[in-house]
C-alpha cells in the first residue's frame, strides 16, 4: 500500500479528501475543504493532522479517517473539536517549522549540489529573515514580506518561499496582493560594452587561462560557471560549443549546443586550446561562478554577466531567431525576449533597419497612379 494508491482510491470515490505526508517524520494529514477554525467565513482547503506514520498501518487508518471526514462534510456535521487536540501552551517555533520543511524539501528531491544551491538561495535566505523563536503565524510571515521593497526580485523570492512554508505548516496566508509586479523590464538597463571594448578588456588580462575564459564567455554567451561544463574535446575539433550536464550536479539547463558570434574569435583567441581552462575547484555552480567573478574583478572587469547580455544582443544583429537564440542560452523564448532584448539599444535597432533597407528584395510600396 502506498500513499499514491490510497489517494487514487479516494479520488475515484469522489470523496473530496486527500492524504498528505507532511512535517517531521512525514506524518499523515488529511486535506479537505472545511470551515475555518474560528467559524467565520466559507469553507476553504485546509490540513487536518492525524499524527499517523506514513506506513501501511498508518495509511490504512488514514483512509478510514478520510472517508469519515467526507461523510461529516457531506452531512454538514464537521466540527474541528472532533479532529484537533486542544492547542499546546507553547506552539512550535518558526525554527522548528523551517527544520521540518527542509526535511520535507529533500524528501521530495535528491540532495545534490544543484538542489543544495536552490535551497540556500530560494528558501534558506528568505527564511533567515524570520524571527526563529517566535510562533509561525500569518502576521509574522506577512510582515516579513512587507519588509522587502515592492516590485523587486527580493519581494518575489521571499513571497514565494514564505507562501510555501505557510502552506506546509497549515497557516492561512494569502500572498496574492503581496507578491508585486516584478519583471526583468523593471531592472536598470546595463551599460553594455561594445565588441571593441570586449576585445580590449580581454587583452588587458595578463593571465592566459582567465583570458581564455573571458573569450569563451564573450563568444558563446555563457553563464559564469558554464565554462566548466564545456565538452572540451568537442570544442578542440569544432567551434560549435557543447555544454554537458554531468559536472557538479549539472549545469543550470542541461546539455545544449551554442554557436559562436563572432566565429572569428574562436580562432583569433585560440578557444580551441582546451589546455587553457582555469584550474579551480568548487563543489557547486555558485562556488564556480564566484571563482570567475573574483578572477575577472582582479583584472578590473566586474560584470562578467554583461558578456552574456552582449552575446544575446549580438544574435539580433546576426539575424538569429529569438527561438534559436533562447535555446542556445538555455532558457525560454519568453524569458529571452523579456530579459535580454531589454538591453537592445537604439544603435542596434538603427543598424538592423539599415541592413534591411539594403536588401534589394525587400517589400516596396505600390506605385502611385497620380
Amino acid at each position: 500500500m502506498t500513499l499514491e494508491k490510497v489517494n487514487d482510491r479516494l479520488k475515484a470515490a469522489n470523496l473530496g479528501v486527500t492524504i498528505h505526508a507532511r512535517g517531521k517524520g512525514s506524518l499523515l494529514s488529511l486535506r479537505a475543504k472545511v470551515p475555518p477554525k474560528n467559524g467565520d467565513g466559507s469553507p476553504k482547503w485546509q490540513y487536518i493532522s492525524l499524527g499517523l506514520q506514513n506506513n501501511p498501518a498508518g495509511l490504512k487508518r488514514a483512509e478510514l479517517e478520510a472517508k469519515k471526514l467526507s461523510v461529516q462534510i457531506g452531512l454538514r456535521e464537521f466540527q474541528w473539536s472532533d479532529w484537533v487536540e486542544p492547542e499546546q501552551d507553547q506552539p512550535e517555533t518558526i525554527a522548528a517549522w523551517i527544520e521540518r520543511y527542509e526535511i520535507e524539501y529533500f524528501n521530495r528531491r535528491s540532495r545534490t549540489p544543484k538542489s543544495e544551491t536552490t535551497w540556500k538561495t530560494d528558501y534558506k535566505q528568505p527564511f533567515g529573515q524570520l524571527p526563529p523563536d517566535e510562533p509561525l503565524t500569518a502576521e509574522v510571515l506577512r510582515q516579513s514580506i512587507l519588509d522587502t521593497e515592492p516590485d523587486t526580485r527580493n519581494r518575489k523570492r521571499r513571497t514565494d518561499a514564505l507562501r510555501r512554508l505557510a502552506k506546509f505548516a497549515g497557516v492561512d496566508l494569502d500572498t496574492r496582493a503581496l507578491r508585486g509586479d516584478y519583471s526583468p523590464k523593471r531592472l536598470t538597463p546595463r551599460d553594455l560594452p561594445t565588441d571593441k571594448e570586449i576585445s580590449e578588456w580581454r587583452d588587458l588580462i595578463n593571465n592566459e587561462r582567465w583570458q581564455w575564459a573571458f573569450g569563451l564567455m564573450a563568444t558563446y554567451g555563457l553563464r559564469d560557471h558554464e565554462i566548466f561544463h564545456v565538452d572540451l574535446e568537442s570544442l578542440r575539433e569544432s567551434p560549435i560549443l557543447i555544454l554537458t550536464d554531468n559536472l557538479h550536479g549539472g549545469g543550470k539547463t542541461g546539455r545544449r549546443k551554442v554557436y559562436p558570434y563572432h566565429p572569428e574569435w574562436y580562432d583569433q583567441w585560440h578557444l580551441w586550446n582546451i589546455s587553457l581552462v582555469p584550474q579551480v575547484t568548487g563543489k557547486t555552480n555558485a562556488a564556480l561562478g564566484n571563482r570567475v567573478i573574483n578572477a575577472f574583478a582582479r583584472y578590473g572587469f566586474r560584470k562578467p554577466y554583461n558578456l552574456r547580455h552582449c552575446w544575446a544582443v549580438r544574435t539580433v544583429e546576426y539575424g538569429v531567431s529569438t527561438t534559436l537564440a533562447a535555446e542556445q542560452m538555455g532558457h525560454s523564448e519568453r524569458e529571452h525576449c523579456q530579459t535580454y532584448h531589454h538591453w537592445i539599444g537604439d544603435d542596434v535597432h538603427q543598424r538592423e533597419h539599415d541592413r534591411v533597407l539594403r536588401n534589394p528584395n525587400r517589400p516596396l510600396p505600390p506605385v502611385s497612379m497620380i
